[in-house]
């Protein structure tokens, strides 16, 4: 492409333009809850996880002290590493919201983004707020414009559009200017990153994705904020985002900047009901019901689920594997596992994934006995179903249907619900009930005031 070719006005400078036109306080009060809840989850997870070893190995890997909350420790970190401590944290044990259309996690990329760079840098509560829900709002709409083709090509979409969604996210709590925006994006572009590798032997490096690409988005808006110049055609462009990590320039970038602004699909993030991996929380009900009925395991001859041709490689394959987890990363994204357990044990909880519940024998006896076939006509990614069916040994069918993810847009959790999950996750994590309650109280009044976080550090 010559430089007469290039676009009059490129796709992030129009996103750019919508991104500055939003002001504090004109965000949809159904927007504004939908981020409320989004701190709170996104802060529950990170005390969920401050114990967990990947966490220590995250804090003691980052060696550039500063001002900033990392939740749930005494040290502070300069802006970016708080961002990615934090983020690693709350996508950690995959406990994270989701957006169905994706599949994307946008808070553990943008909360912890926003809240480390308005500590340092801007602590206005609306400012933030603004910053969330515009960074939010930009990685998911990203999953939109060529669905699965950045799963299929091998990398992680919450990592590749996280660093572009945080860059948005912090440039809009900053109050860049559409140029300084448009820098911060092409930036970005070259710090986006994320391959699924981790699906071989339950790495961990899937859980450090969205710290990477928060602390991302806070080095490419600072960057830009400086006068550092980054590619306009940074989406678009022949050797652009989407060129090296969907193997395509063709997309449907309206999706990205139509009606921005107007219409939020931030609004439909999804909760998880259970901390692992999205698709397959529709089995995990499935198989709670075939147990609710009062079926045996050892009655069961198989059970086949029909499944989306796209989650096969993360979530089913080697099918040994997934029915004998190496470890309990692993196992979170092992669907035969994560069935058997639901069915054994009534649910999937974070107790689940210790070395003693991957070896329990009457799961991976029933695990061995969970198939799939793929179902061409099956919705994903723009909607999460689930099927099982089991053939018992006298010859019977039993069958069981979850018709979306529960959590949801057709299902949202309450509010309610929300602060419960904190709760269970905060104590989780050793935190006493007294300091969850002032937690709660803080977080409800932090878009609202002055971007406190240091009751956090603890």
């Amino acid at each position: 492409m010559m430089t007469s070719e290039l676009p009059k006005t490129s796709v992030a400078e129009t996103l750019a333009e919508k991104i500055v036109a939003l002001k504090a306080g004109s965000l949809p009060a159904t927007t504004t809850r939908k981020c409320e809840d989004l701190l709170i989850d996104v802060v529950g997870l990170c005390v969920t996880a401050r114990n967990e070893d990947y966490v220590a190995s995250a804090l003691a890997g980052w060696d550039d002290d500063g001002p900033c909350t990392v939740i749930g420790h005494q040290r502070t970190l300069n802006a970016a590493g708080a961002a990615f401590v934090n983020g690693t944290a709350a996508h950690g044990e995959d406990f994270d919201d989701t957006f169905e259309g994706g599949p994307v996690h946008a808070g553990a990329v943008i909360v912890p983004a926003v809240l480390a760079a308005c500590e340092r840098h801007n602590p206005d509560g609306g400012m933030a707020l603004i910053g969330i829900a515009v960074g939010t709002e930009v990685l998911c709409r990203l999953s939109l414009v060529v669905p699965k083709a950045v799963h299929k090509a091998g990398f992680h979409p919450t990592a590749i559009f996280g660093a572009m969604g945080a860059a948005s996210g912090v440039g809009a709590a900053l109050g860049l200017n559409a140029r300084q925006i448009v820098d911060a994006l092409g930036i970005a572009g070259s710090m986006a990153g994320g391959i699924i590798e981790y699906l071989a032997e339950g790495a961990w490096t899937k859980r450090l994705h969205a710290g990477w690409a928060a602390q991302s988005g806070i080095r490419a808006a600072l960057l830009a904020r400086a006068g550092f110049v980054g590619p306009r055609t940074v989406f678009e462009g022949v050797h652009g985002l989407f060129h090296g990590f969907a193997h395509t320039t063709h997309g449907d970038y309206e999706a990205l900047t139509a009606d921005f602004g107007r219409r939020w699909v931030t609004d439909t993030l999804a909760f998880k009901p259970y901390p692992c991996g999205t698709m397959a929380q529709p089995y995990i009900d499935c198989a709670r019901r075939l147990a609710a009925r009062g079926i045996r395991s050892e009655d069961i001859r198989e059970i086949v689920c029909e499944v989306a041709e796209g989650t096969v490689h993360r979530l089913w394959e080697p099918l040994a594997d997934k029915q004998q987890p190496r470890n309990g990363y692993a196992a979170k994204f092992a669907t035969p596992y994560l069935l058997a357990t639901g069915f054994v044990r009534g649910g999937v909880g974070l107790g689940a994934f210790t070395q003693e519940a991957i070896r329990d024998s009457s799961v991976l006896a029933l695990a061995a006995k969970v198939k799939y076939v793929i179902d061409p006509e099956n919705p994903y990614p723009n909607n999460y179903t689930g099927h099982v069916r089991a053939a018992m040994n006298d010859g019977s069918v039993v069958e069981e249907r979850q018709p979306y993810l529960r959590g949801g847009a057709q299902e949202p959790l309450t509010r309610q619900d929300v602060t419960d999950k904190f709760a269970l996750n905060a104590q989780h994590g050793g935190w006493m009930r007294a300091q969850s309650d002032a937690t709660l109280k803080l977080l409800a009044g932090l878009y609202q005031g002055k971007i406190d976080l240091s009751a956090l550090r603890s």
